[in-house]
């Protein structure tokens, strides 16, 4: 069914609203997957014992419908450029070219190339810049959530608000992941952090922090992803934490509901989400799934199905938090049609869109502060307030900020300068918060040629981070 206003206000209007049936595309459309039943299709365990891990797995897939220029750009991104290794399941794989047509060799290849979805989930060397692959201020942990670890896994940056990553493992690895210097399996150009104690030992120093330190009230439950977490031991985790008596809003932290719904709709986590959901509201703490989608095409019924199954068990909420990505969705109607998607056809809120962090070899992904307000701008005054995205910037020393809360900008150099109220633990006392000032870095291909000259000479004498 399409709803569509023909008159008054809906005529002329630069997004026209469409109500579109969320739709699970085929996967017997790939070859590798000609013969998969339903039944497996909605099996965890299937899914992740096929995901696609490797170049010769997704040839497996694809065979010559994609033309080996593809195959070759990607090897050579996956050798010299990426900064996670390639790990993308079933679920997720199907939506990438869903309308691709043709049977003859090649004939999928350009879809396949222009997909929103292939662009973050598999990006090749063609798709990065050639001019700054990197920014000459990217770093890997470019937020410095390490540097403000008070447990090994535990970031505590804002003063009531922590982050708990309990693993460096996800069912799906984004190629614009801003944990990409502890997240996944090592590439040929980044060796990953790895993490020191054992997970017991670690979890237990995360909660021991928690009792120890009462202004703390807010706990992200993430990772890596907790879908790759036993739901054991994250039933384990979250039933102790739920007896810290300052704690009062949980949000676990699942890409997986969207590229990995099947686990969510396993019998096991449904169960297990009700006997948490159920001592959350007993002792009056908001529990809610922030999940990771970037594009509507990945939206689809079994994402619905999920979200409403975690309702169903007691979950407040499921909200999105997206990234704002250029040549993704860094449009009004894409981030549009996303947002109708995720709140119209999965339940789902959408709550932040990220501007794209300041890692290596992120530069063809990332846009300009001033691109990011143009955007938020245009989005304003389709949905309804409560589900309209805010666009952050995630200021590095300073945190989320509205893109609309920079206090100067340099837009010649695309240098734009933030303040903060708030102190970390990498701040002194002697520190004026009303005078502090924090910079952030448009990417230099968005700048004009002046701007471009500054950073030309400038990248000459900056050591990479």
């Amino acid at each position: 069914m399409t709803i569509e206003t023909s008159i008054g206000l809906g005529t002329g209007q630069p997004y026209t609203y469409h109500r579109r049936e969320l739709v699970e595309p085929d996967w017997r459309r790939l070859p590798g997957w000609r013969d998969v039943t339903d039944e497996q299709w909605r099996s965890v365990q299937w899914q992740r014992a096929h995901c696609v891990k490797n170049l010769a797995q997704l040839r497996a897939l694809w065979g010559d419908l994609v033309g080996e220029e593809f195959y070759a750009d990607l090897e050579r991104d996956q050798r010299e450029r990426a900064t996670m290794s390639m790990l993308v399941p079933p679920q997720m794989m199907n939506t990438i070219a869903p309308h691709a047509t043709g049977t003859e060799p090649g004939s999928w290849t350009d879809a396949v190339y222009a997909d929103p979805v292939r662009r973050y989930m598999i990006p090749v060397l063609s798709d990065r810049r050639t001019d700054f692959a990197s920014h000459p201020y990217a770093q890997r942990d470019s937020l410095h959530e390490h540097d403000m670890w008070v447990a090994e896994g535990l970031t505590h940056r804002y003063p009531t608000k922590v982050l708990a990553e309990l693993l460096p493992t996800c069912p799906q690895y984004c190629g614009h992941c801003t944990r990409m210097d502890l997240v996944g399996n090592s590439t040929p150009t980044v060796d990953k952090l790895k993490f020191d104690l054992r997970p017991v030992d670690r979890h237990d120093a995360m909660l021991d922090y928690l009792r120890r330190t009462p202004t703390v009230r807010d706990v992200v439950v993430s990772g890596g992803d907790v879908a790759n977490l036993p739901w054991r031991r994250l039933e384990e985790f979250l039933t102790r934490l739920l007896e810290i008596e300052n704690v009062r809003d949980i949000r676990l932290a699942s890409k997986a509901l969207v590229g990995l719904p099947q686990h969510w709709l396993s019998d096991d986590v449904r169960e297990g989400m009700e006997r948490v959901a159920g001592v959350a509201r007993r002792r009056g703490v908001a529990l809610a799934i922030h999940t990771h989608a970037n594009h509507a095409n990945s939206v689809t019924p079994l994402v619905a199905e999920a979200t409403q199954a975690m309702l169903e068990a007691g979950v407040r909420d499921v909200r999105n938090q997206g990234v704002l990505l250029d040549g993704v969705n860094a449009d009004p109607h894409a981030l549009l049609d996303l947002c109708f998607a995720l709140l119209d056809g999965a339940g789902v809120m959408p709550y932040y869109f990220y501007m794209c962090d300041m890692i290596p070899a992120a530069e063809h992904w990332r846009v300009s502060v001033a691109d990011a307000q143009r955007l938020q701008h245009h989005i304003m005054g389709y949905l309804p307030g409560f589900a309209t995205p805010r666009i952050v910037c995630d200021v590095p020393f300073v945190g989320k900020r509205w893109v609309h809360q920079v206090a100067a900008y340099d837009r010649v150099r695309g240098i734009s300068s933030w303040t903060k109220n708030y102190r970390t633990s990498l701040e002194g006392d002697d520190v004026d918060l009303g005078e502090q000032t924090y910079p952030y870095y448009d990417p230099i291909h968005t700048l004009p040629l002046e701007g471009q000259a500054y950073w030309r000479e400038r990248a000459q004498t900056t050591a990479p981070a």
